[in-house]
C-alpha cells in the first residue's frame, strides 16, 4: 500500500522544531524544583539565620578593646548616662554611718525590780513596831551617807520608820506608794538603761539609737539613756510623788540605785542589716553625657583605651543600641544577609566547579556548613573577653579544612569566614590582614603531615608571621611603636601556636569525621605489625608478597603524577585481605595440592574470586580500617570481568548446544569503580602485577605492551571514567610501572658453573 507523497516541510517548520538546551536561568529553576537542592537551600537559609543570630546581625558590632589606640577622640553619639561608683559609695557609706544602731530592750527586769521593792515595803508596813522588822532589812533603805549628819541614834531610827511606815499604812497609802513608784519606772521601762560598755559600739556622731521591741521599733536618745542619767531621772521622779516624799525617796534610791543596771544589748546583726538597707535606699549617681559633646570626650585619639575608657564606651554603645528604632534594625540584618548571600555564592561557584563532591555527599555538605557556623560563633565567643582571641577557632578552622579536603578550598572559607568575623566584631582592614595572614600561612604550611612535630613548626612559622604582621599593620594605622604594640603581635603568636596545638589534639577526631587520613596515620596503619597483615602473612604469604609489590610500583606511580603515593601504598597492603578467608583458592597461594578451581564450575569459580572483595571490606570494618582504606578495597577491580573464568564459561556454552547463553554482567565485580585517581592507580598498577608475572621472557618492550594493553582495556571499559584521570596522567602511570617492572625482573649476570634449575 502506498503510504502517499511525503509533505515537504517549510524552512519556518525546521526552524520551531529545533529546540535549543535550556539556557542558565532555566537550568537553575528546574534544579531549585529539586528536593535535594531545595533541602540544601533550607539549611543554607537556616544557617545564615543562625550567624544572624550569633553575630547580633540587627545591631551594630562593637568595635573597641583594651589598650587599643584610636586614631581620633571618641564622642558620644548619643545621650546616656554612666554609673558614678565612687559618689555612690560614698553618699551610701554616709547613710550607712547615719543609721542609728539598733539595741535589744530585756523590758523585763525592772517589773522584777518593783516586784522585789514590793515584797520588802510589804515586810515594812506589816512590822508594827521597829524592833518587828527583820533584821538587816531596815539598813537597806537607810539614808546615803551624805544626807546624814551623824550617825542616827535609836531614837532617831525609829522615828524615821515611823514616818516611812506611816505612807504604807494604811492599805490605800500603800496602794498608792505603789502605783507611785511604778509610775516613777515607767520610762525606765519603756526606754531602758544603756551601760558604759554598750555605748562605746554605738559610732561617735549618732546621739540617737533605734529601740527593738516586740511592738514598734521606736528610737530614744542616747542621753536619756545612759545608766546615770536614768538613775538620777528615777530619784527625780520619785521625789516629786506626793506619795512617797523626799526622804522616803532617798531611802527607795539607796536600795533601788544599785538595781539600775543596762537592760539594752547591741544587736549587730540587725544594725547591719538596717545599715545596708539604707545604703540601698540611696539612688544611685549618674554621669551625664550629652550626644555629639566635644567637650567630653570617651576616649582621646593617640592613647591606649584603659579600662575605665573601655567600661564607658561599653555603657555608650547599649544606649546607642537601645535607642535603635527597628527600621534601622532592619535595615542592618538585611545588610547582613545580603552579605551572607554574596558569601554564599562566592564560595557555593566554587564548589560546585571544583568541589562538587561536598554538594553532592549531603553528610559532607551538612558537615562543612555546621563546621562553618560553630567556627563563626566561636570566634564571636573568644573576642567576648579582654584577650581578643578569635584568632583560635579561625586558624583551628583553616587547618581543619585543609586537612579533610584541600587547600584552595581551605583557604577560599577561611577568608570568607575571616571576613564575616572581621565585619560583624566592628574590626577594620587592619584586623582582617593580620587574621588572614596567619591563617594563609598555616594552611599554605600545613601540606602532609607526617610526624607530631609538623603541625607545631606550622604553628611557630604562621605566629612569626602573625607577631610581625601585627607590627606592621600597627605602625601603618598610625599606632607608635610601643610596648603595647609588641604585646599585641606576642599574643596573636601565642594564640596561632595554641590553635596548631589543639589541631594536633583534635586530629584523631578530624579523621573520623570527615574520613580522611592524614600521611601521620598512614604510617601507622602501614606498619607491618598490623593485626591483619601479620594474618595475611600467615594465611597467603603469597598474596602478602603480591600485596607489597603492588605497594611499592603504584606508590612511585602515584608520585609520578603528583597523587598520595603513601595513601596508595598502604591500600595496596590492605587490597587484597580478603583472599584470607579461602587463600587456596588464589593463584599465588596454590603449591603442592593443585588448582581447587578445576572441580568447580566457572560461575562458581567467579563468585569465590568475586568474594575476596565483600571479605576484605568485612574485616575492615571489624578492624575498624578508616574509610579511605575501605574504598580501595571495594573499588580496586571496579566492575571489571573476571576473563579467565568468563571465557571458560563461554567455551563451555559453546560446546553445549542445550547451554543457556553466558551473562557477562554475572562474571563482573560488583564495583563500585574507582572514585579516586589513587584507586586507579592501584587498580592498574594490581593488574600489571598479576599480569606480569605470566610473562616468560618480561623484556622492557613485553612489559611495556603489557602494561598498555592492561590500560588501554579498562580505559576503554569505563574503569577510569570516576577516578579523574586523564590521558596524561594515565601515560604517566604507565610509564612509570614500566619502570619499576622492569627493575623488578632485571637481568642478572650468570656465572660460569651456575647452571639452570
Amino acid at each position: 500500500m502506498s503510504s502517499g507523497p511525503l509533505r515537504k516541510l517549510t524552512r519556518t517548520s525546521r526552524l520551531s522544531s529545533f529546540e535549543l538546551p535550556p539556557g542558565l536561568i532555566e537550568q537553575t529553576l528546574d534544579n531549585v524544583k529539586r528536593g535535594d537542592v531545595l533541602l540544601r537551600f533550607v539549611l543554607c537559609l537556616a544557617g545564615a539565620v543562625i550567624l544572624w543570630l550569633m553575630v547580633g546581625g540587627w545591631k551594630p558590632p562593637f568595635p573597641y578593646r583594651t589598650e587599643q589606640v584610636p586614631l581620633r577622640n571618641i564622642i558620644p553619639r548619643v545621650d546616656f548616662r554612666q554609673l558614678d561608683q565612687p559618689a555612690t559609695d560614698r553618699q551610701r557609706e554616709e547613710a550607712r554611718k547615719q543609721t542609728p544602731a539598733i539595741f535589744q530592750h530585756q523590758n523585763t527586769k525592772f517589773p522584777q525590780i518593783r516586784g522585789e521593792l514590793n515584797n520588802l515595803l510589804q515586810l515594812i508596813a506589816t512590822a508594827e513596831t521597829f524592833d518587828k522588822l527583820p533584821e538587816g532589812l531596815w539598813e537597806k533603805f537607810s539614808l546615803p551617807p551624805e544626807m546624814q549628819m551623824a550617825t542616827p541614834t535609836p531614837q532617831e531610827a525609829v522615828e524615821s520608820f515611823n514616818r516611812f511606815r506611816e505612807k504604807l499604812v494604811p492599805e490605800k497609802s500603800f496602794q498608792e506608794f505603789e502605783k507611785a513608784i511604778q509610775e516613777a519606772f515607767a520610762e525606765l521601762e519603756r526606754d531602758g538603761v544603756l551601760e558604759t560598755s554598750e555605748k562605746t559600739k554605738i559610732p561617735s556622731r549618732q546621739d540617737e539609737i533605734i529601740l527593738k521591741t516586740p511592738n514598734v521599733p521606736q528610737v530614744v536618745t542616747v542621753a536619756e539613756v545612759l545608766q546615770q542619767r536614768a538613775r538620777d531621772k528615777l530619784l527625780k521622779r520619785l521625789q516629786e510623788s506626793p506619795a512617797i516624799g523626799t526622804e522616803a525617796a532617798q531611802r527607795l534610791f539607796h536600795w533601788l540605785g544599785p538595781q539600775i543596771v543596762g537592760t539594752l544589748t547591741y544587736d549587730d546583726a540587725a544594725t547591719r542589716a538596717a545599715q545596708e538597707k539604707a545604703a540601698l535606699d540611696v539612688p544611685p549617681v549618674y554621669r551625664q553625657y550629652k550626644a555629639n559633646d566635644q567637650e567630653r570626650a570617651l576616649a582621646l585619639g593617640g592613647k591606649p583605651i584603659g579600662p575605665e575608657e573601655f567600661q564607658l564606651l561599653r555603657e555608650e554603645y547599649a544606649a546607642m543600641v537601645n535607642s535603635l528604632t527597628w527600621e534601622q534594625k532592619l535595615y542592618r540584618s538585611l545588610a547582613n544577609f545580603g552579605m551572607f548571600f554574596a558569601l554564599y555564592t562566592l564560595s557555593g561557584f566554587y564548589i560546585f566547579f571544583r568541589e562538587r563532591s561536598l554538594l553532592t555527599d549531603f553528610r559532607r555538605f551538612v558537615t562543612l556548613l555546621a563546621l562553618f557556623i560553630v567556627a563563626v560563633g566561636l570566634c564571636h565567643l573568644a573576642a567576648t573577653n579582654d584577650m581578643r582571641a578569635e584568632m583560635v577557632p579561625l586558624l583551628v578552622f583553616g587547618m581543619t579544612v585543609g586537612i579533610a579536603y584541600h587547600q584552595e578550598l581551605a583557604l577560599l572559607l577561611t577568608a570568607t569566614l575571616t571576613l564575616i568575623v572581621t565585619f560583624t566584631l566592628g574590626q577594620g582592614l587592619p584586623e582582617y590582614v593580620i587574621l588572614s595572614s596567619a591563617a594563609a600561612t598555616s594552611i599554605l604550611l600545613l601540606g602532609r603531615i607526617r610526624t607530631r612535630r609538623k603541625l607545631i613548626y606550622v604553628g611557630a612559622a604562621a605566629g612569626l608571621v602573625a607577631f610581625f604582621t601585627s607590627i606592621g599593620v600597627g605602625v601603618l594605622n598610625h599606632q607608635p611603636p610601643s610596648l603595647g604594640l609588641l604585646i599585641t603581635g606576642g599574643k596573636n603568636a601565642l594564640f596561632t601556636l595554641i590553635a596548631c596545638f589543639i589541631v594536633s589534639g583534635m586530629l584523631p577526631f578530624i579523621e573520623q569525621v570527615f574520613s580522611v587520613l592524614t600521611d601521620l596515620s598512614l604510617l601507622e596503619l602501614g606498619d607491618p605489625s598490623h593485626p591483619l597483615l601479620q594474618q595475611l602473612v600467615q594465611r597467603a604469604p603469597g598474596t602478602y608478597n603480591h600485596s607489597i609489590n603492588v605497594a611499592a610500583i603504584a606508590e612511585a606511580a602515584a608520585e609520578a603524577i603528583g597523587c598520595r603515593g603513601l595513601l596508595v601504598r598502604v591500600g595496596a597492603y590492605f587490597h587484597d585481605i580478603g583472599k584470607m578467608i579461602k587463600p587456596q583458592y588464589f593463584v599465588e597461594n596454590q603449591g603442592r595440592e593443585g588448582n581447587k578451581h578445576e572441580t568447580l564450575n566457572p560461575a562458581m569459580s567467579t563468585l569465590v574470586i568475586i568474594a575476596h572483595v565483600k571479605d576484605g571490606a568485612d574485616l575492615a570494618r571489624q578492624h575498624h580500617l578508616p574509610q579511605p582504606v575501605i574504598d580501595f578495597i571495594q573499588q580496586h577491580h571496579g566492575t571489571t570481568l573476571v576473563e579467565f573464568f568468563f571465557r571458560r564459561a563461554s567455551q563451555q556454552s559453546e560446546n553445549d548446544p542445550d547451554a543457556a547463553d553466558v551473562d557477562e554482567s554475572s562474571f563482573r565485580y560488583p564495583g563500585p569503580k574507582p572514585q579516586t585517581k589513587e584507586i586507579g592507580i592501584l587498580m592498574l598498577a594490581d593488574a600489571a602485577e598479576s599480569a606480569s608475572r605470566t610473562l616468560v621472557d618480561p623484556t622492557p618492550a613485553r612489559l611495556e605492551g603489557l602494561v598498555h594493553d592492561l590500560a588501554m582495556k579498562r580505559l576503554l571499559d569505563g574503569q577510569f571514567d570516576e577516578c579523574g584521570l586523564t590521558l596524561r596522567e594515565l601515560a604517566s602511570v604507565e610509564e612509570s610501572l614500566v619502570k619499576s617492572l622492569t627493575a623488578v625482573f632485571h637481568g642478572r649476570v650468570k656465572y660460569q658453573d651456575q647452571r639452570t634449575a
